[in-house]
C-alpha cells in the first residue's frame, strides 16, 4: 500500500461509524492542536471525587485516566485550600490508547524546543478548583474543579486560560464551556516562532510560541505595535516560563546542588504545603537544565491515589529517576529512603526574603512536623556561586528581574556543560566530501566517553563558565544518566537525517543518465527503487530537506524510468 494513499481522510471508510469518527477529528482539529479535553471534576458526597463533565463529548479516556484526572484535581484535605486555587499534574496515558487526534504532531515536535515538545504518551492537567462556603450543599461548601487537559508543557498560557474562563463557568456553567471550547477550535494551530493572536471571552490573548531556533535566552514577548486591534491585547510574555526566583526562594544557596540533581536525573521528592507550591516546584526544577531536555519522569503532582504510587514507592527497589511533588505528610514516612528530600514552607513573596533553608541529614526526616530543608547527603561537584547568591539575596529587585537573573545564570551553566559535548559529537560526523551519490553514506562514529574527556583540557566548561570543581566527574555521573541518553539519541537522530539529507542534495547534482549509460537492467532497476524508497522516506519522515530537492529527485526518477524498455516502464510507474 502506497504510505501517501490518504483514503482514510477523504472518508475511504465505509461504516457509519468511521465517517463519523473522521468527521469530528475534522470538527475539532483545531481545539485539539491545543487541548486533549476539559473536564468538570466534582465532588459528590456518595461516589467522592467524579468526573461532572468532559468535553468535547467525543473523547474517550480511559476508566483508568478518568480516575487518575479526578483525584489528581483536587487538593488533598491537608492542604486546607480554600476559595481558588491553581496547579497542574502530568498523568501517564493509558497503553494502548491512540495519540493526539492532532495529526502534525511531527511537523510542530521538529520545530519546538526540545523542552516544549508535544508529550507522546503524557497528559498534563491544568486546575482550577474553587472550593467556597454554600449552604444550599449538604457538606456545606462548593467543591469544583475546571481541569485542561493537554500534550503541550504551556503552563503560562493555560493558567491565564483559566483565569479567564473558571470563574464564570462556575457561574453559567454547561453553555459557557461549550461557547469557549468552539472558540478555541478557531485558533490558528500553535507554530514554533509564530505570534498568535488567540480571542476568548471578549479579550485577545497574544502569544509567541518559542522555536528550537530562538536565540537561548531571548527577550520575552512585547506587544505587536504594527497591529492595532480592538480590544487591545493581553499580552503573555511566555507560554510557559515560571517566575524561578518566587518557585526556589528558600532554596537560594542551594541552587548549585538543585541544579546538578535536574542535570543527573536523580530521584527526588518535593514536599509542600499546597499543590500550587507543589507543582510549579517541580516544574521549576524541571525547567533549571533547559534548553536541556529533562528526559525522566515527573509529576508536579502526586497523591497515594496515582495509578504509579506503588511502582514508585516500592522498597524493594532502588528509588526510580523521578521527581515527585507532593502536599500530603503521610509521604514523609513513605519516602524515607529516597536520597533526596526537599521540605517547603509556605511561599510569601511580599517583604523580605524568607529565610533560606539549610541541608539537613536524611535521617531527621522521620515525623510529620518535619522541618523545612533540603534532606540529602548528596555533595556538589561544583562549586556554589557566591556572587550569584548575594546578588540575589542582598538587593530587592521585582521578581521578575530577579528570576530573570536566575534563569541567565542557570542558561549558561547548562550551555557551559553541554557546549563541549556538542563540540565533540559534531566531529563524529563524516565529512562533507566523503558523501556520495552511489554510496550508502558513512556512518557517525561511535561516542567515546574516554576520547571526549580528553578534549576537556583544551575544549572544556572552564572556556565559558567562572565556576570550579570537579567538572569531568560530573559528567562521568551524567553519561549514566536518562538524560544523557535522551540527549545522546535526539541528537544522532538529527545528525543522521542531516546525513540523509547530503546524501540526496549529492545524488541529485549527480549525471543519473550518464551514470546508467553501461549499466544493465537490474541495476537500473535497482537503482530506481532505491531511489523512491529514499524519497518515500524523506517525505515519511518529513527530514528538513528543501522541496526543490524532493521534486528534482523524482523527476530524475521519471527520466531514468523512461530510459528503460517500454514493457518495464508501466510496473515501476506504478511500483
Amino acid at each position: 500500500m502506497d504510505p501517501f494513499d490518504s483514503t482514510e481522510t477523504q472518508g475511504y471508510d465505509k461504516s457509519e461509524k468511521g465517517a463519523e469518527n473522521i468527521a469530528t477529528r475534522l470538527q475539532w482539529a483545531r481545539f485539539s492542536s491545543w487541548l486533549e479535553c476539559v473536564c468538570v471534576v466534582t465532588f459528590d458526597l456518595e461516589l467522592g471525587q467524579a468526573i461532572e463533565l468532559v468535553y468535547p463529548h467525543d473523547v474517550k479516556l480511559t476508566e483508568k485516566e478518568k480516575t487518575s484526572i479526578c483525584y489528581l484535581s483536587f487538593p488533598d484535605s491537608y492542604s486546607g485550600c480554600l476559595g481558588d486555587t491553581q496547579f497542574s499534574f502530568r498523568v501517564r496515558q493509558s497503553v494502548g490508547q491512540k495519540g493526539s487526534w492532532f495529526r502534525d504532531d511531527d511537523a510542530y515536535n521538529r520545530d519546538a524546543p526540545g523542552t516544549l515538545q508535544r508529550e507522546p504518551a503524557h497528559y498534563y492537567g491544568y486546575v482550577y478548583f474553587r472550593q467556597v462556603k454554600d449552604g444550599s450543599v449538604k457538606r456545606g461548601y462548593f467543591q469544583k474543579s475546571l481541569v485542561l487537559v493537554s500534550r503541550l508543557p504551556y503552563i503560562n498560557l493555560f493558567q491565564s486560560l483559566l483565569k479567564l474562563v473558571a470563574p464564570e463557568y462556575f457561574e453559567k456553567l454547561e453553555p459557557c464551556l461549550e461557547a469557549v471550547c468552539n472558540e478555541i477550535d478557531q485558533w490558528p494551530s500553535p507554530v514554533p516562532g509564530q505570534t498568535l493572536n488567540l480571542p476568548i471571552m471578549g479579550v485577545v490573548m497574544q502569544v509567541r510560541i518559542p522555536s528550537k531556533h530562538d536565540k537561548p535566552g531571548g527577550s520575552p514577548l512585547k506587544q505587536s505595535q504594527k497591529e492595532n486591534l480592538l480590544p487591545a491585547p493581553v499580552v503573555l510574555p511566555t507560554v510557559h516560563e515560571l517566575d524561578l526566583f518566587k518557585c526556589f526562594q528558600s532554596v537560594l544557596i542551594h541552587i548549585q546542588m538543585l541544579w546538578e540533581l535536574m542535570l543527573l536525573g536523580e530521584p527526588l521528592v518535593v514536599m509542600a504545603p499546597s499543590p500550587t507550591v507543589s507543582s510549579e516546584t517541580v516544574l521549576a526544577l524541571v525547567s533549571s537544565i533547559s534548553p536541556l531536555r529533562y528526559c525522566c519522569d515527573h509529576r508536579p503532582y502526586f497523591t497515594i491515589h496515582d495509578s504509579e504510587f506503588k511502582e514508585y514507592t516500592s522498597r524493594t527497589q532502588a528509588p526510580p529517576n523521578v521527581i515527585l511533588g507532593v502536599t500530603n505528610p503521610f509521604f514523609i514516612k513513605t519516602f524515607q529512603h529516597w536520597p533526596h528530600i526537599i521540605r517547603l514552607g509556605d511561599l510569601k513573596m511580599s517583604g523580605d526574603l524568607p529565610k533560606q533553608v539549610k541541608v539537613k541529614k536524611l535521617a531527621k526526616l522521620k515525623s510529620l512536623d518535619t522541618k523545612p530543608g533540603v534532606y540529602t547527603a548528596y555533595k556538589t561537584f561544583l562549586h556554589k556561586d557566591k556572587a550569584l547568591i548575594k546578588r540575589l539575596l542582598k538587593r530587592k529587585r521585582p521578581s521578575e528581574v530577579q528570576s530573570a537573573i536566575l534563569r541567565r545564570h542557570l542558561l549558561e551553566l547548562t550551555q557551559s556543560f553541554i557546549i563541549p559535548l556538542e563540540r565533540y559529537l559534531a566531529s563524529l560526523m563524516p565529512l562533507q566530501k566523503s558523501v556520495t551519490p552511489w554510496k550508502t553514506p558513512p556512518q557517525i562514529r561511535p561516542f567515546s566517553q574516554e576520547e571526549f574527556m580528553g578534549t576537556l583540557d583544551h575544549a572544556g566548561p572552564q572556556l565559558t563558565s567562572v565556576l570550579k570543581g570537579d567538572w569531568i566527574g560530573l559528567y562521568r555521573r551524567f553519561f549514566r544518566s536518562p538524560n544523557f541518553d535522551g540527549w545522546y539519541r535526539l541528537r544522532h537522530k538529527e545528525m543522521t537525517q542531516k546525513l540523509e539529507c547530503l546524501h540526496l542534495e549529492v545524488i541529485c547534482e549527480a549525471d543519473l543518465l550518464d551514470w546508467i549509460k553501461d549499466k544493465s537492467e537490474v541495476e537500473i532497476v535497482d537503482l530506481v527503487l532505491k531511489l523512491r524508497e529514499k524519497l518515500m522516506k524523506a517525505r515519511r519522515q518529513q527530514l528538513p530537506v528543501k522541496e526543490e530537492v524532493l521534486e528534482k529527485l523524482e523527476s530524475y526518477i521519471g527520466m531514468v524510468i523512461g530510459s528503460l524498455p517500454e514493457d518495464l516502464q508501466p510496473v515501476l510507474r506504478r511500483h
